[in-house]
Formats: structure tokens, sequence, C-alpha cells
């Protein structure tokens, strides 16, 4: 066996719980907004936090915030935060970072967005259906904007305005 393959076994990912922390809708148009002509513009916003509960024990929060409009009106405005607790063990806080930046999102991601259909179409609303998100491309984007801004940090004084 490799030193690689050695060290990979030592890592330990477990899922504890999945659960929606939080959940909240608007419909601030409703009812003139249904008699309305179905085209809306859809924006989404993504966004993960974690904290540690114990050692090894990390609770992730994927916030999914959507606004839907019609031209300048807003139809619904829906915030999910769909959470998990997960064992993670053996691994570099590196490694860590990645893993909650990108495994436990791509894990939490389904259930909000069945979250979201659901509480949209009770709100009267077409079923809406997010798309897939690519949380490891995020991830890169992430760390290529923070090494530019470290970067960029590192001007020496005489370059820097005054």
């Amino acid at each position: 066996m490799s030193e690689q393959n050695a060290g990979a076994a030592q890592g330990q990912f477990a899922i504890q719980k999945v659960y929606l922390k939080d959940v909240s809708f608007e419909s601030p148009a409703s009812p003139e907004i249904f008699t309305k002509k179905w085209e809306p513009e859809v924006n989404m916003e993504i966004n993960t936090a974690s904290k540690t509960i114990a050692d090894d024990v990390i609770e992730v929060v994927l916030r999914l915030t959507i606004t839907v409009k019609l031209g300048e009106q807003v139809a619904y405005l829906t915030e999910i935060q769909q959470a998990g607790i997960f064992t993670i063990k053996g691994l570099t806080d590196a490694e860590k970072g990645r893993v909650t930046a990108t495994a436990c999102p791509n894990i939490l991601f389904p259930f909000g967005r069945e979250a979201v259909a659901e509480v949209v179409s009770k709100g009267g609303f077409p079923q809406l259906l997010l798309a897939p998100v690519n949380f490891e491309a995020i991830y890169a984007q992430h760390q290529a904007q923070q090494a530019k801004a470290k970067e960029e940090q590192g001007q020496t004084p005489s370059d820097a305005v005054h």
C-alpha cells in the first residue's frame, strides 16, 4: 500500500444528522401577483457557514436565498437554511476546510432544493426546481480570490497610494 493511500485511510467522514434549521417565505405582492403572466426572473444566492460543535464534530449550514421577480415586482422571496452535523477526523485544517466547503454542501443541497420546491408550491406558485450547483468550482474560485487578495496585500509600502 502506498504512503498516500495509508494517509487517506486515516481520515474519517460521517453524516450524523441532516435537518432544516430555518425557513422563511414571503409573497409581498399577493394576491395581485397571481393575475400576472408568469415569466419570472429568478435570483439565487448561496452561502455556507460552519462551526465546530465538539472535537471532530462540525455543523455546516447551507443558506439558499431565492428572490423571484415579475418585472420589478417581487413575486416571492424564500430563504432556506439546510444544516447538517458531520464528523470529520484525521484531516488537516486545509482538508477539513475543503470538505466543509464542498462535500458537506453537496450532501445538503438536495435537501435544501426539496424544501424550496415544497415551500414555493405551498405559497401558490409553480414549483421551483433549482439546478445542481458545483461546490468544487465555487470553492476553487474562492481560493483563487483569496490568493489574489493576499498577493495584492503583499505590495511594498512605496506601492501604496497615499
